[in-house]
């Protein structure tokens, strides 16, 4: 397996890309093509449904910047990231994604977490 690190930053870079063909390239790059996106939101299956979700959450919070607020982990085919969302210079969200890695290091599955919710938002029952 690739190194995880280099996963993470990829994943990072992902979600903060403003340009589409960026974004689509840096897509390629870090996930499988069956990825899964487990979060409180919603399940997403595939690299254009976890593209969709992105730049609806862009479209709603634009200049967001999201990064990571440690150092992430990674063992026995998966990483731990624990990131934040900041949205005009002010901290919206945090939370934790766990990403499954295959051996060709793209992320197969993403499991996230909400540490610190957006202000009124509820996950919907059974998240």
């Amino acid at each position: 397996m690739t190194d995880p690190s280099g996963v993470v930053d990829r994943y990072v870079a992902f979600w903060n890309a403003a340009d589409a063909d960026e974004r689509q390239r840096l897509a390629d790059a870090t996930f499988s093509g069956t990825v899964s996106n487990h979060a409180p939101v919603g399940v997403m299956h595939g690299v254009d449904e976890l593209i969709g979700f992105r730049n609806k959450f862009a479209e709603h919070s634009p200049g967001y910047q999201f990064r990571a607020r440690a150092e992430p982990q990674a063992h026995h085919g998966h990483a731990r990231l624990q990131w934040e969302i900041v949205v005009d210079g002010t901290s919206f969200a945090t939370g934790t994604d766990v990403l499954a890695l295959n051996d060709d290091g793209h992320i197969t599955a993403i499991v996230g977490f909400l540490d610190r919710a957006p202000a009124g938002f509820t996950p919907p029952p059974g998240t």
